[in-house]
């Protein structure tokens, strides 16, 4: 039997980290495993007053997350996720935390649940961590053209990235290949696509011509 791979494609919002996990999965006839973003119902409002919204929002991510693990895990080929839970945590709710747009009561209430979710969760064999500068990811944002997005801040982006970067540092639960994609367009070059594929490739010890 071929062996069975589980990656993660992390990295801020607008960094192509959807994209990339179709054209992957595509490519490699793995399954892809996307984001429920369309399927939040509280992220609109989210954007318009995260005092409200953030707990909300952020236990509906949760529950979607922790139930596509759950399906990671049950899944019998390669499987290509797009972001993972480990972000949820460390990365969006502890900066709304820090903001202040969680409650010490709401921070430790879903803290307590990943805590729990997190321990039983089989870990990915990579993470490829996708960077890119804030003009970057601004232009990727705005191209994409979802309405709700429309409330995002130059500066919440940037102390995503900031929480990013510390947090991949810190990172040990997987090897990690860090992709920096601000000169990158791996959606219109092939030879950019080609080169994002054959270093996830190597770091898996995959040789192409067995795909």
């Amino acid at each position: 039997m071929m062996k069975k791979y589980s990656i993660t494609i992390a990295g801020n919002m607008g960094v192509g980290k959807s994209t990339l996990t179709q054209l992957l999965a595509a490519e490699l006839n793995w399954s892809p495993f996307l984001e429920a973003v369309d399927d939040n119902p509280f992220l609109e409002k989210f954007f318009q007053d995260m005092n409200r919204w953030s707990f909300h929002s952020q236990v509906f991510f949760l529950s979607r997350r922790f139930r596509i693990h759950r399906e990671i895990a049950q899944h019998p080929g390669s499987v290509i996720q797009d972001r993972s839970v480990y972000e949820d945590a460390d990365i969006f709710v502890r900066n709304l935390y820090r903001l202040g747009k969680m409650s010490d009561q709401e921070y430790q209430l879903y803290r307590d649940l990943y805590d729990e979710f997190v321990q039983i969760l089989p870990k990915p064999d990579l993470v490829v961590y996708l960077k890119a500068s804030i003009p970057t990811l601004i232009a990727r944002v705005q191209r994409r053209g979802r309405h709700y997005e429309r409330y995002i801040s130059p500066l919440y982006l940037q102390q995503l990235n900031e929480l990013y970067n510390a947090w991949i540092e810190d990172f040990t639960l997987s090897p990690i290949l860090t992709i920096d994609t601000d000169r990158l367009d791996f959606v219109r070059s092939s030879t950019d696509f080609s080169s994002i594929r054959g270093k996830i490739l190597a770091e898996l010890n995959i040789e192409p011509v067995y795909l």
